[in-house]
């Protein structure tokens, strides 16, 4: 087909497996580090693949330690782990549901344990599962989209904030769904729109600690849950709609959360990033 982008591919589980894909993500950073996140250290939910592993690769190159919060998928997680370690920080690897409020106390408890306090959250992950009507959206898929996409951002944000201080920062994943909608994700879009809400309020009860909150609406970009979401067409398709003509790669959209978690972002709070290939959205 004169649109694709590419090889058509599909994966059978959610959020999708990096270690699966062809062509790769493109994760790395891709200028050297000029120590923005130094002495800092970072909780990346989702962190093993995808627009996650690039946020947590490039804040260990910026000086942040880095513990990657992920579902399942252990050898993502684990080259993510050892691209962390290469650029001399450390990595610490936290499996599990943030949709479980108990799992995501014991993230940041581990987390203090590990490094002894906690200056960034980065709520980034997140399913996805098409329907083509809303009748079709069972009790159970509209209960577990909120509690990953939505329900996990608060605890993650309820169980650091005891730690998180005047100059710390919270980064949360909303997307460019929240904004124009999406026919076939109608619980996904919801949920982004929830976070982008979330954001916007959560900033304002935060402003006068000095703990600035804001979010990243990423476009479409070539992450694991695209090949895990949609059939091989729409796939091999997918990017080819945007004024870019293409799908972005990880390492594009990570300098988002880089500028909002770090000093260069310090008069920017409950704002939003639009970091997808040109669309012109709302808000």
């Amino acid at each position: 087909m004169s649109d694709q982008i590419n090889p058509p591919q599909v994966q059978d589980h959610q959020p999708g497996r990096e270690t699966e894909m062809h062509p790769k993500p493109q994760y790395m950073p891709r200028y050297p580090g000029s120590g923005r996140l130094k002495d800092k250290v970072a909780i990346v939910t989702g962190g093993d693949s995808g627009i996650g592993r690039a946020v947590a690769v490039l804040f260990a190159r910026e000086g942040a330690e880095v513990a990657l919060v992920y579902l399942e998928e252990t050898e993502d997680a684990a080259i993510t782990a050892d691209a962390i370690k290469a650029e001399g920080k450390q990595a610490l690897l936290l499996r599990g549901d943030v949709g479980d409020k108990t799992f995501c106390d014991n993230v940041v408890g581990q987390v203090i344990e590990q490094f002894g306090k906690l200056d960034v959250l980065v709520n980034n992950a997140a399913e996805q599962h098409p329907k083509k009507d809303v009748e079709e959206i069972t009790p159970q898929q509209l209960r577990e989209t909120f509690e990953t996409n939505l329900f996990g951002y608060f605890y993650m944000a309820q169980a650091a904030l005891p730690y998180l201080g005047e100059g710390s920062a919270i980064v949360n994943t909303t997307s460019v769904t929240a904004y124009r909608g999406s026919p076939e994700l109608v619980d996904y879009a919801s949920t982004k729109g929830a976070i982008v809400a979330f954001t916007r309020s959560l900033s304002g009860q935060l402003a006068e600690k000095g703990i600035r909150v804001n979010a990243v609406a990423p476009g479409p970009i070539w992450t694991p849950l695209i090949p895990a979401t949609f059939d091989a067409e729409k796939v091999a398709e997918f990017g080819a709609s945007q004024p870019l003509k293409r799908p972005g790669q990880p390492n594009e959209v990570a300098p988002s959360y880089l500028f909002l978690a770090c000093e260069d972002a310090s008069y920017i709070t409950g704002q939003v990033l639009h970091p997808n290939g040109g669309e012109i959205i709302n808000g």
